[in-house]
């Protein structure tokens, strides 16, 4: 496989079939892959639905229609039985991430997230990340793991979303009703008409269908991650991925990822202030691909929260760089030129030992020449 960091979205009909609680029948064969996947050095995260199928025998209701407090149970005693269930499978740690929609709007839990799943990843943990719940409110929940996946995709900075499915992919009708419906092995633009095709799901435990899919693979083209829809249930599956191969439905990625942030970046984001470095600064930032330091910066310019973008500026005045920062303005004013082991003393809390990670920086405008 050509990708790098892949996010892989497993719904609960994989999870536990038959609704009768957790199985290993199908996700043996998807850890194997995952752990193939690690040893060819590919970074890999798990979206993983079923908490609620996993507790739905442990909790009596008595009907397909739950009551939100009997769902909420359900996904609360589930959950620890689904994380179990994933953990048997793998020699090494996994670590449980529960996320709504709230989460992932706001500024300073999403930077949280961005740098938790960056030090799991680091340390060859697999993040299984499930939306939560037990505690999430209309407003804040995403609503199907399908679109989570999508998030889970960008907040990581994925260039692969793999979809597990119960069918092989989108086809051009639906393949339970009709015999003669034919596999569409790519797509290359989302239109109203792909939308047309999908149907809404008939499994009462699960909350999406193709359509939430479809909604997924259009978040994460957009965003230069290329989507694939599949069978999760086959093992031929597995293997013609990990050979380069198109098991199902394939959507091309509008761009690279790099090139996606970079543009996002540059060019959507609206700077709400500067960060003006010192010539060692500005040449590790420009020459050497670093991560921004505290100890580089001579002033900061403007009121910023952390999260929001920011203009790197040059000794001589030129704005070499913009960048996301790990701080606020009113932070950053106690704590440049400070070194990063000791921003703990100063703030009381240390977020992170960068103020802008090179992953969140993007070049701008001037030649290196001219600006160190």
């Amino acid at each position: 496989m050509q990708f790098n960091r892949i996010v892989i979205k497993v719904g609960s009909a994989l999870v536990a079939p038959g609704s009768s609680g957790c199985s290993g029948e199908y996700l043996l064969a998807i850890a194997q892959f995952i752990t193939k996947c690690q040893q060819l050095g590919k970074e890999v995260l798990l979206v993983s639905s079923g908490s609620v199928a996993a507790g739905r025998n442990l909790i009596p209701h008595g009907s397909p229609n739950l009551a939100i407090p009997t769902k909420q149970a359900m996904a609360s005693v589930g959950q620890m039985q689904m994380m179990a269930n994933w953990q048997r499978f793998f020699d090494k740690p996994c670590s449980q991430l529960l996320l709504t929609h709230g989460d992932l709007k706001d500024r300073q839990r999403y930077i949280n997230i961005k740098n938790t799943l960056r030090v799991l990843l680091e340390n060859q943990i697999l993040p299984i990340v499930n939306e939560n719940d037990t505690v999430a409110t209309e407003e804040l929940k995403v609503g199907d793991n399908d679109n989570l996946a999508a998030q889970v995709a960008l907040v990581s900075e994925a260039d692969c979303l793999i979809i597990l499915s119960d069918i092989d992919g989108v086809f051009d009708k639906n393949p339970k009703l009709f015999d003669d419906a034919t596999l569409l092995p790519e797509i290359p633009e989302i239109t109203a008409d792909i939308y047309a095709l999908a149907g809404s799901t008939a499994n009462h435990i699960a909350t999406g269908g193709m359509k939430t899919k479809i909604e997924a693979a259009e978040k994460a083209t957009e965003n230069g991650i290329a989507t694939f829809i599949v069978n999760g249930k086959s093992n031929d599956t597995f293997k013609r991925l990990l050979d380069g191969q198109n098991p199902g439905t394939y959507f091309a990625a509008r761009q690279p990822a790099a090139k996606a942030k970079k543009y996002w970046l540059k060019h959507t984001l609206k700077s709400h202030g500067q960060l003006h470095l010192d010539q060692g600064a500005s040449v590790a930032v420009l020459k050497k691909g670093a991560s921004l330091l505290p100890s580089g910066i001579s002033s900061v310019k403007g009121q910023f929260l952390a999260g929001e973008s920011i203009d790197i500026v040059a000794p001589n005045g030129d704005v070499i760089a913009k960048g996301i920062s790990q701080y606020s303005a009113n932070d950053l004013n106690k704590i440049k030129g400070v070194k990063s082991d000791q921003i703990a003393s100063v703030l009381g809390y240390c977020q992170s030992k960068v103020v802008v990670h090179r992953d969140d920086l993007v070049i701008v405008g001037v030649s290196h020449e001219q600006s160190v």
